[in-house]
């Protein structure tokens, strides 16, 4: 039995779980998220805990097990608490800023690059070098900040770029002297 998948999920105060026929819809005090269930895994609320059940024993099926917990298990984290990306810009003069919900980010082009947030994400600055996103979608805040440190991945000569806070770049040496 899948280890992840038999553990069941403890909802929090305030969240709802609704199963309506292939479809499950999680609400909390933060929003509401849903999730299509993939064929053979049951999901059932009883008494403040959720379960996740599988049909049969094949090796597809144990797989969907634990990723359907693990994935219901993000919604219910998502709607109770939400989730969080810190990046940090390194470079001299490099800054990003809002303007609006638009992120505006300063690093190095010949002109700033607009990056327009999507539904459902929350961008903010923490002083001129340090982006936040914030959602209650686990998936869409890690894409979003994963574009976002698209625009100027970290180089592995100098450091510079946008990078996750606490990422450890592995640095090369630059070019050996001429003899």
């Amino acid at each position: 039995m899948s280890r992840i998948g038999r553990k069941p999920i403890t909802l929090p105060d305030g969240v709802t779980v609704n199963k309506e026929a292939n479809k499950i819809l999680v609400k909390g005090p933060k929003g509401q998220l849903s999730m299509d269930l993939v064929p053979g895994v049951d999901v059932q609320v009883e008494d403040g805990k959720v379960v996740v059940k599988r049909e049969t024993d094949d090796k597809k099926m144990r797989a969907f097990h634990g990723m359907t917990r693990a994935l219901l298990n993000n919604l219910v984290e998502g709607v109770s608490k939400g989730f969080e990306k810190q990046l940090e810009i390194v470079g001299i003069g490099w800054r990003a800023q809002m303007q609006g919900k638009n992120l505006i980010l300063n690093v190095g082009y010949s002109h700033p690059v607009e990056y327009v947030a999507p539904e459902g994400i929350e961008l903010a600055t923490d002083g001129p070098a340090k982006i936040i996103v914030r959602g209650i979608d686990k998936q869409k805040v890690g894409q979003v900040a994963a574009e976002i440190r698209g625009v100027r991945p970290p180089e592995p000569y100098k450091g510079k770029g946008i990078r996750y806070v606490g990422e450890h770049i592995i640095r090369k040496a630059g070019k050996a002297g001429a003899k």
